[in-house]
């Protein structure tokens, strides 16, 4: 079995507190068309670097039915940047528009085979998945970025087109997995093309 969910596998429940002080499971995105679910955290540089890029796509996109989730499933252990508080912080200065919720255990990372961070997975109506990958081809330096794949299967899914290019390596900071060193893996977590 892969490690990383795969294209038309059905997106994992979960039930994880938001920095909004709410708790939320995937029924509460049911009033959505589409769904995009994206681990992501506080430290790494390619997902502060690019989440100017992914404010735009969320602003742009919004509007058409898509919701957009973010997920924090860094250990704080790891890097104490990655914390709930912190979350909180984080959020509140910059005012993303985009729910942001904490995995504390990594059960729900483990779900869903997120390798890295940021790592985008875009589910369709039937939350059957259409898309997994990066945002971007270089998320650490906006201004060489070349090709946005994450909008690029946003326009085919509202044009209910097959999406073209429905798999792409996450590029990032792998997840921060609790008791491991920072650089560590699971075995079987590798690059989705080859």
């Amino acid at each position: 079995m892969a490690f990383t969910l795969q294209i038309g596998e059905n997106a994992k429940d979960f039930s994880l507190p938001a920095t909004d002080g709410k708790t939320y499971s995937l029924s509460n995105f049911n009033d959505s068309k589409y769904l995009v679910i994206f681990f992501t955290c506080n430290h790494c540089p390619y997902v502060i670097n690019s989440d100017e890029i992914t404010r735009k796509t969320v602003e742009k996109y919004s509007p058409k039915g898509i919701k957009f989730v973010g997920i924090n499933s860094n250990s704080k252990n790891t890097y104490e940047d990655d914390s709930f508080d912190n979350m909180v912080v984080r959020m509140k200065a910059n005012n993303f528009p985009w729910l942001y919720l904490y995995d504390e255990t990594q059960e729900i990372a483990l779900a869903y085979g997120a390798l890295r961070t940021p790592h985008f997975y875009v589910f369709n109506e039937n939350r059957k998945l259409v898309y997994t990958g990066r945002a971007v081809d270089s998320p650490r330096d906006p201004s060489k970025i070349s090709i946005n794949d994450l909008e690029n299967a946003l326009e085919e899914l509202l044009a209910d087109k097959p999406i073209s290019v429905d798999v792409t390596n996450p590029i990032g900071c792998n997840v921060k997995w609790d008791g491991k060193d920072a650089h560590w893996m699971p075995a079987d977590a590798c690059d989705l093309v080859f």
